[in-house]
């Protein structure tokens, strides 16, 4: 089939009458575009919940261990009475 053939096929099938629809196609895409709507939504808030509570673990920790301060040295003993 030469590409010629194929262009006029093409532009027949686009010309010639839509094929019908079913009646019951648009209840059918409302309900699965909620139901994708409310995974999307919960998918969502579980990533919210989720990061609040590393959020939530790390100032634990922090505040716990101190990570920013710095460790006492134990290689050379403190002078005293000097």
């Amino acid at each position: 089939m030469s590409r010629r053939d194929r262009e006029s096929a093409a532009r027949q099938r686009m010309e010639g009458t839509p094929p019908p629809v079913p009646p019951d196609l648009y209840a059918e895409v409302v309900r699965r575009g909620g139901r994708m709507l409310r995974r999307r939504r919960a998918a969502r808030r579980l990533m919210w919940v989720l990061l609040f509570a590393a959020a939530v673990a790390f100032t634990v920790w922090a505040s716990m261990v101190h990570p920013w301060v710095e460790p006492p040295s134990e290689t050379t003993p403190p002078l005293r009475g000097w």
